[in-house]
């Protein structure tokens, strides 16, 4: 179907213009049998097409190709015109060398790009630190400062309580938790990335030659301009160092 009259016939549907025809055909879906397939999703990632346009869409190719008279194949015509051979006698042997293995999923190539990220090599003592943190922090409670709900111009950012008639301060009853040393996660791991690795903020390729890959992972710092930027990826995946803000 041609581009311009599946535009026209767009257009006749109610709630769909020019320009919005136009966007769905650029968008790939040229025909209604497309449209029947696609998902509401898939249409409201279209500028300007609502949930509503896209639910009507789908209704309206579903409707053409119910109308539509379904034409036979070329397999099926050829099928209905040739008489059927008649049966040989005598089994025809197929060679070995031709008929060809299935592919196995392992053979398959993986069309995701997913890569699982590198893990650091830690200890058993390590691991089970890093864990009981993880556990302290899903029950760390939320560190408010004093009387933030008071005044507008008090942020929510902690402040240590200070006065001498603070009743946060004086640890009074029904007051904000404050924070102390009970708080912090075990020392054993004390400062490292949630994955296990100890951080180091690089600015040159040059500075990934002085990391463990084994322990160490790298951080791109901010002010790094994207040229760089590019070259610290190429360097690190030669490298087999991982970069935690990638």
């Amino acid at each position: 179907m041609a581009k311009k009259s599946f535009v026209e016939m767009l257009t006749e549907i109610k709630g769909i213009g020019q320009a919005k025809a136009e966007a769905i055909v650029d968008a790939g879906f040229t025909s209604f049998t497309a449209l029947q397939k696609a998902s509401i999703e898939d249409l409201t990632a279209i500028k300007g097409v609502s949930e509503t346009v896209a639910k009507t869409l789908i209704a309206e190719a579903k409707k053409q190709q119910k109308s539509s008279p379904k034409k036979p194949s070329p397999e099926t015509a050829i099928k209905e015109t040739t008489p059927p051979a008649k049966k040989t006698e005598e089994a025809t042997t197929v060679p070995a060398s031709s008929l060809k293995a299935k592919p196995t999923p392992s053979d398959k190539e993986d069309t995701t790009g997913y890569q699982v990220k590198q893990k650091p090599e830690l200890t058993t003592e390590q691991q089970h630190a890093l864990h009981l943190r993880k556990k302290i922090k899903q029950r760390t409670p939320t560190f408010l400062r004093e009387e933030w709900f008071r005044y507008k111009r008090i942020p929510k950012n902690w402040r240590r309580p200070d006065g001498i008639s603070s009743k946060m301060r004086r640890n009074y009853k029904y007051r904000p938790n404050r924070v102390r040393v009970g708080y912090r996660g075990p020392q054993k791991v004390r400062g490292l990335h949630p994955s296990g690795f100890e951080e180091v903020l690089i600015y040159t390729p040059q500075d990934l030659e002085s990391l463990n890959p084994k322990t160490q992972a790298a951080r791109i710092g901010a002010s790094v301009g994207t040229k760089k930027r590019l070259a610290i990826e190429k360097k690190a995946k030669e490298l087999h160092i991982r970069i935690l803000n990638l």
